[in-house]
């Protein structure tokens, strides 16, 4: 080989060796900014569920709503409408089902919708359900959760056929003819029911951050420090 081709190689291989290792230190710091950003939300949701409840927001309210009030403890007194009901496809740790989602005509004049828990396939139909017709004035008390549009992944929300992926408000809220400017742009997640209501299963939210961002940044800050020791071994060489 010329000692021109060979300088060429030595060029492109440093080259290559400080892309590499500009790109991993990227990665595993870009890790550790996830990080910061993952303890704050674990934080801030432990500070919402530790609230007391407050009333759920009205539309007066709904223009300021944001992901800051997430897992926030609301209550609100009205009607179910159970007609008007919604079956969301769901994993729960009592296995695969639905969240059942009815629409709720509060004392307030506004609807929201509220996920009043987890039914399995045998439950899925209201005649199955022993307090599915619970009539009347009720009071509920939960979490609130912002709208989750259009579906999951590769699964999209079919409004035509009722089939549900993920709890989308303002599509469920057209598809029974809920006025969407009387409509909360957020949801109510049921907290534990009563030891009589077998169905819905209340209770069932996972509030659970999965947070492995520092192994994912040493895993990157690794890479790096081996990319540099190759790169001196290989310039040892001949």
């Amino acid at each position: 080989m010329t000692p021109h081709r060979s300088r060429l190689k030595r060029v492109g291989a440093a080259a290559l060796v400080l892309f590499l290792f500009v790109a991993f230190c990227a990665l595993g710091t870009w890790q550790l900014q996830r990080r910061t950003w993952k303890l704050d939300l674990i934080a801030h949701t432990e500070e919402q569920l530790a609230k007391p409840p407050t009333l759920a927001p009205g539309p007066e309210e709904w223009p300021a709503i944001s992901s800051e009030q997430v897992y926030q403890p609301v209550s609100v007194t009205g009607v179910f409408l159970h007609d008007r009901e919604s079956l969301v496809q769901a994993m729960t740790k009592l296995g695969s089902g639905y969240w059942v989602i009815t629409p709720l005509q509060t004392e307030q004049g506004f609807l929201v919708l509220v996920n009043r828990g987890f039914v399995d396939q045998a439950h899925r139909d209201q005649g199955t359900r022993i307090d599915t017709s619970a009539s009347g004035k009720v009071q509920v008390t939960g979490l609130l959760r912002l709208t989750e549009p259009d579906g999951r992944l590769f699964q999209a929300n079919d409004p035509v056929a009722s089939r549900w992926y993920s709890r989308d408000v303002q599509a469920m809220g057209a598809a029974h003819g809920l006025a969407s400017d009387s409509l909360a742009p957020y949801f109510i997640d049921v907290g534990v029911g009563s030891a009589e209501q077998e169905w819905p299963v209340g209770g069932l939210t996972v509030i659970q951050f999965r947070n492995t961002h520092l192994g994912y940044a040493l895993t990157w800050y690794a890479l790096a420090a081996m990319t540099v020791w190759g790169a001196w071994r290989l310039l040892r060489e001949p």
